[in-house]
């Protein structure tokens, strides 16, 4: 049974959009820092034009979602932990375009031997937020499934923690020609990136408390 079974198609379509909003905003994310690797900046730069507009539009969309859940009288039972849902998962696009922003101001300078590396912290990143997406959209839809789906963000989570861990591990231990101001923007970097993982997972714990409660 829908949770939204008695509200408007607008609010539910609305709600929809916003997912939407994110789910391309983590695509155009991973796409970026493959362009940034590949020394694109063109194509980078088109990608973080393209992130501003989507966070744009999310933040728009989640003022009015939250406007109309208090206008009509939506789920006020659950308001408040949809409304913080929304805002966690709402951050996850926040801090995309914070940390391309950043990546394209400093331009780290990235040997070309992490090269696969970095694009696979920011597939593995970018893939535990793109799984949130359907665990999100199924609370509102089949919420029973929720805490099933949301496995896969935990366990892209867990691997992005490991290839953190191991891109800092040969940059301070193996990369020898590099000072250490460059090995630190590098770390800082990674962190940018393994960032959108973690935030992920602060929104699936929330989520499926949410979904515990719903079925219950």
């Amino acid at each position: 049974m829908a949770v939204f079974e008695r509200t408007t198609k607008k609010v539910i379509l609305r709600i929809d959009e916003f997912f939407d909003n994110i789910e391309l905003g983590v695509l155009v994310f991973r796409e970026g820092i493959k362009s940034y690797i590949h020394k694109d900046y063109e194509a980078y730069e088109r990608h973080l034009h393209k992130v501003e507009s989507l966070e744009g539009n999310a933040d728009k969309l989640q003022r009015i979602i939250e406007n109309d859940m208090i206008t009509h009288s939506i789920l006020p039972q659950h308001r408040a932990e949809v409304a913080m849902l929304i805002d966690k998962i709402d951050e996850i696009i926040d801090t995309i375009k914070k940390s391309m922003n950043e990546i394209i101001t400093e331009m780290p300078v990235i040997p070309s031997e992490l090269d696969k590396d970095f694009i696979t912290l920011a597939e593995s990143s970018a893939n535990a937020a793109e799984e949130l997406v359907p665990a999100a959209r199924a609370y509102f839809k089949a919420p029973y499934t929720v805490r099933e789906k949301l496995l896969k963000v935990y366990y892209f989570e867990s691997e992005t923690d490991k290839l953190s861990i191991r891109i800092k591990k040969r940059v301070f231990r193996e990369l020898k020609d590099i000072d250490l101001a460059q090995k630190s923007h590098l770390r800082y970097i990674v962190h940018h990136i393994e960032n959108i993982s973690d935030l992920a997972q602060k929104a699936a714990d929330l989520l499926s408390v949410m979904a515990i409660k719903i079925v219950m």
